[in-house]
């Protein structure tokens, strides 16, 4: 277990390559987690919205994590996802992460019948007495459609292994209000994700930031993120730049289809998205080409 923080600076959040059969390929993921490992990032996010999560079964889940951990041998904190529907299931795979050596674990509440905010309480709270690992709180409403209030952040934080929120970009743009309101709730590693939003977050003082891009093309993003944390708002500024070609195609066609194209040009092989999520074809494919040549050289 390293002794550094897991939820500060970036964390960087790759794919997790799997046949159609949703068989994980440890091979290509263990050279995706080197090349994060050289690159020096803060923490790897293992099995996150990038990492098909929801996609895996159990067994396929804890496969990659066993992988991951055999690969990076502790020279960076892995966070785990272990969102799942049941709790109960949700449980299994927080044991099944520390087992297989995790340092962090991260949750989304996954939800059918949409949860009330004392049920979602109740999850997390269940889960937390599963593992002692920290656990950051996953808050990504477009996807889970569950809305955290600031009263049940704040319950929360007061469970013992809850150490960090994983926020969505502020739909106003106000980082540094939100994180200030925030911080005076509670005593929690502050994080965003929405990597066209990363300068801003981290120019305004977030502990963290999830990125997706950093977990396939790490060293542009952490550039990114380095000057942010040193206050060179020119230089992230400018790197931000530089990436909002891409950052286009993540809002038109979502990071993760992006994600297996650059995947793919950067020799990866034929790598597809688990269906029913298909491939970018035609004109959509050209222009995320387009928007990635230009990095690969700098990647």
């Amino acid at each position: 277990m390293l002794k550094s923080s897991p939820f500060h600076g970036l964390s960087a959040f790759p794919i997790t390559p799997a046949d159609k059969d949703g068989r994980v390929d440890t091979d290509v993921l263990s050279r995706l987690l080197e090349r994060l490992c050289e690159a020096r990032v803060d923490s790897i996010g293992l099995l996150g919205s990038t990492g098909i999560y929801a996609y895996l079964t159990r067994e396929e889940r804890r496969r990659a994590i066993e992988a991951a951990v055999e690969c990076v041998r502790g020279r960076v904190p892995i966070v785990v996802g272990v969102g799942a529907l049941r709790t109960d299931e949700a449980q299994r795979l927080a044991r099944d992460a520390e087992a297989a050596g995790a340092d962090a674990l991260l949750m989304a509440p996954m939800s059918y019948t949409p949860l009330t905010q004392n049920e979602a309480y109740e999850h997390y709270r269940a889960v937390t007495e599963a593992s002692g690992l920290p656990l950051c709180i996953y808050n990504n409403p477009g996807t889970t459609h569950f809305n955290f209030s600031l009263d049940l952040l704040a319950s929360l934080s007061s469970l013992p292994s809850i150490k960090a929120v994983k926020m969505p970009l502020p739909s106003d743009g106000d980082f540094a209000s939100e994180i200030a309101t925030l911080r005076e709730r509670m005593d929690l590693a502050i994080g965003y994700s929405g990597d066209w939003g990363m300068a801003d977050a981290m120019l305004a003082g977030a502990d963290a930031f999830y990125s997706v891009l950093g977990g396939t093309l790490p060293r542009p993003v952490l550039s990114m993120v380095r000057a942010a944390q040193a206050g060179n708002a020119d230089e992230a500024r400018k790197i931000d730049a530089l990436l909002a070609p891409l950052w286009d195609t993540f809002k038109a066609y979502g990071s993760l289809r992006v994600m297996y194209v650059l995947a793919e040009l950067m020799g990866r092989g034929r790598l597809v998205p688990p269906r029913p999520v298909l491939p970018l074809e035609g004109e959509s494919r050209k222009e995320v080409i387009a928007a990635i040549d230009p990095l690969l050289a700098i990647g």
